[in-house]
């Protein structure tokens, strides 16, 4: 999961419904995420998993290194 392809992701998804509908999943907060996971109901398929990702990043402290990954460049 912890794929160079999932960072690029979470750095440019936008969360596609609720309160954060729109901003991209490396910027939600880690409070929202947590309420997925303490109502063990993240959302089915790449955009639960992206989520559970994104969560364990935050918690870890390692958000800071997806961020850069919003912005293009050439590789």
């Amino acid at each position: 999961m912890l794929q160079k392809e999932n960072l690029v992701k979470l750095a440019r998804m936008p969360m596609p419904f609720g309160k954060y509908a729109g901003r991209v999943l490396i910027d939600l907060p880690e409070e929202y995420l947590l309420w997925f996971a303490n109502k063990k109901q993240f959302p089915e398929g790449e955009l639960g998993e992206l989520m559970q990702l994104c969560l364990a990043l935050k918690v870890e402290g390692l958000d800071s290194v997806v961020k850069p990954l919003k912005h293009d460049f050439n590789y």
